[in-house]
């Protein structure tokens, strides 16, 4: 009877991520999902007697106190490098299972069981590897663009051929000799994954995030399948699947393949849509000049100002006004400035201005992590608009206020090819009847490729920290 209850953990499993799909669901979503991790616990360590018990509640404290400190400590800045590095550890787990019963008692294995040993012990090392790079490129400590070594592609297709023959070497050696052949294979695994994620920049760590997450959880399968559990089969399957449509959904965000992104081709897929003009007439809130008139006997005389100083023009834009569209982006998110953002979000609402919030799946650095983020703050599901629902307002918009991105706003990517970002949808704030931008200054982004925003004449640039700016908007567009 021990299939039904696996497959009760199973359909707890299921249900709980189906929950996933709304905002109001996924707190009881995640819960159900750790109940159901829970029960597949005690059913393995039910089924399974512990020879060294103490040993294991040794490492199930220690391992929980860790889990918990790092739960408390991490900021939602930080959550896309820690879930990159919980990708590593779930490597890490699957090729040290999958070294054991390779080791131990290889001569039982059926067929299938040693196959699955080998693939999950060499995809969770590589997973590892490529893991913990992707964790130290979105936490800084790697250099973010990508880093291409001399015959990058060569270098990979040698390391994975000479994987494949060290894996049939090791297949057909003495079970004493077999560790040794595993650990070189484990050896050249973790640098097949450094050296197929150091050349992911930041644009693309999304697919890659995705990526791993699907890797991981194919590692995690496969050590199912050795060990004999269902569980973890299930588990795992279901994580490999959910990572792969997470994949195609990233790389459909940015028009490309899925070779063309890990392959290292640097050349984009090409325009995707008309050349971004840079200026659309007919747009309803005047420029940087102030006209006023004085008529008299069927003749209009104007008068021309001053251009107004970028911080003034921008609170008079928003009062002016009638509809606003908010384009956050990472750099809101590292300068923490969501929550002032939304405090001016609700003050142009209380106003009877519209307020819509434009979601670039980029626009994180990890699936979805945008929505968290403006969750966290408090912005209702129904104002969060992704790209493909809100681009097409954009033209009949008064104002696109740009908060922290630079990339996913970039009009280079429809009209210049061979770019990192060639091809790649992006949110048309440039055809917004007005755009103020509130980044930290004019460099690319993390492309690299320069944004002919910056030069519209219909941009109000308010460059330095988003925070602070945000905030200083929020002193000053009042309505009285």
């Amino acid at each position: 009877m021990t299939w039904v209850v696996d497959f009760f953990i199973i359909l707890i499993l299921i249900v709980g991520i189906r929950l996933f799909r709304t905002p109001k669901g996924a707190r009881r979503g995640n819960q159900m999902a750790a109940v159901a991790l829970a029960l597949a616990v005690v059913a393995v360590v039910v089924r399974n007697p512990i020879l060294s018990p103490e040993i294991v509640l040794i490492a199930f404290l220690l391992g929980s106190a860790v889990g918990l400190w790092v739960a408390m400590k991490v900021s939602m800045l930080n959550i896309p490098a820690m879930v990159a590095f919980q990708h590593g550890a779930g490597g890490v787990a699957a090729f040290l299972v999958a070294f054991l019963e390779l080791t131990r008692h290889a001569e039982f294995l059926t067929t299938t069981g040693r196959v699955s040993g080998y693939l999950g012990l060499i995809i969770g090392a590589a997973t590892f590897s490529g893991s913990i790079v992707a964790s130290g490129k979105l936490a800084g400590y790697i250099r973010q663009p990508p880093i291409f070594l001399p015959k990058h592609n060569p270098v990979l297709l040698a390391n994975t051929l000479i994987i494949a023959v060290l894996a049939v070497v090791a297949w057909n050696t003495l079970p004493a000799v077999t560790p040794y052949y595993l650990a070189v294979l484990i050896l050249l695994a973790v640098v097949l994954g450094v050296v197929f994620s150091i050349r992911i920049g930041g644009a693309d760590m999304p697919v890659l995030i995705s990526f791993l997450n699907a890797t991981a959880g194919l590692a995690a399968a496969f050590v199912g399948i050795i060990i004999g559990n269902r569980l973890l089969i299930a588990g795992g399957a279901t994580v490999a699947s959910s990572g792969s449509v997470l994949t195609h959904v990233m790389l459909k965000a940015m028009n490309r393949s899925l070779a063309t992104t890990f392959m290292g081709i640097k050349i984009g897929s090409g325009p995707s849509g008309p050349p971004a003009d840079p200026s659309v007439v007919g747009f309803p809130i005047p420029l940087r000049t102030d006209v006023g008139e004085e008529g008299g006997e069927g003749e209009t005389k104007v008068e021309e100002s001053e251009p107004e100083d970028p911080f003034t023009e921008a609170v008079r834009v928003l009062k002016e006004a009638r509809s606003v569209i908010f384009a956050p982006g990472f750099g809101m998110a590292m300068a923490q400035a969501q929550f002032k953002l939304v405090e001016l979000a609700n003050r142009l609402r209380d106003a009877g201005k519209e307020v819509r919030y434009a979601i670039h799946p980029l626009a994180g650095r990890m699936p979805g992590h945008m929505h968290v983020l403006l969750a966290e703050a408090e912005v209702p599901s129904s104002e969060l608009f992704d790209i493909k629902e809100i681009n097409e307002e954009f033209k009949e918009t008064d104002v696109a206020l740009v908060v922290g991105a630079c990339d996913v706003v970039n009009p280079a990517a429809l009209d210049q090819e061979g770019t990192p970002i060639s091809g790649m949808p992006i949110l048309m704030v440039q055809e917004s009847g007005r755009v103020i931008i509130c980044n930290l200054d004019e460099k690319p982004g993390y492309s690299g490729v320069e944004n002919p925003l910056y030069e519209n004449n219909r941009a109000v640039l308010l460059f330095g920290d988003a925070q602070g700016t945000v905030e200083k908007l929020l002193e000053q567009v009042t309505f009285d």
